[in-house]
């Protein structure tokens, strides 16, 4: 690792021993901060695999009830049916925090599982299907929140891992170099000039 270019005297040797420290704390610093995010990552992927496992499920129960439905009734008349259907939903913004983020995400407020069609058009599979989407729709968007803090955890991650390279391998590096390489310079002129001192002391003498 190239060290600094800058001239070997003890202010400079003081401010390289003050940028490496500081260096140092925020690379230990950001090596917790690190450890801290993928541990808050990992469990967020394993609360979406939670979640995509229940998704699955959902699905398998759903889709073979919307069968069912357009069996007994027909599409034409579901179709009518799911036509006079509206629900209303809620988005509200919402904020987790995760290692000291303060992450956004989203929630949804689903209205209840209200039946919005007469009597007389209505049908077990109508009322099975509701049901099913309904907790289809829970999970769906319960999924996307969750996956959301996942994304932006993950993108944190790697950009706290590039900080942490950055001092690693080259921040801390260079001013460990440049260190070593000033005091050397340091103590080569001390040397230098405590010969130099005798040598003259011995001149001063020998007149």
């Amino acid at each position: 690792m190239a060290r600094e270019q800058i001239a070997p005297t003890k202010s400079n040797l003081m401010r390289v021993k003050e940028r490496l420290a500081t260096a140092e704390e925020g690379y230990d610093l950001l090596e917790q901060k690190r450890e801290i995010l993928v541990m808050e990552l990992m469990a967020k992927v394993e609360q979406v695999k939670l979640l995509e496992r229940d998704l699955d499920a959902r699905i398998a129960s759903a889709y073979p009830a919307l069968k069912r439905l357009l069996v007994a009734v027909g599409r034409e008349r579901a179709g009518r049916i799911a036509r006079n259907i509206r629900y209303e939903f809620e988005l509200e913004e919402k904020r987790q925090f995760i290692a000291g983020m303060n992450l956004p995400s989203l929630e949804v407020h689903l209205p209840g599982v209200g039946l919005q069609y007469s009597e007389a058009n209505s049908f077990a599979e109508c009322d099975e299907i509701v049901v099913e989407f309904f907790g289809l729709l829970r999970i769906v968007t319960e999924l996307a929140a969750v996956r959301t803090i996942a994304w932006r955890l993950a993108r944190e991650v790697r950009k706290t891992q590039r900080r942490v390279n950055a001092l690693e391998k080259m921040v801390i590096p260079a001013a460990q170099d440049t260190k070593v390489y000033i005091e050397a310079a340091l103590e080569e002129k001390e040397r230098d000039a405590f010969f130099s001192s005798k040598l003259l002391k011995r001149k001063a003498g020998k007149e």
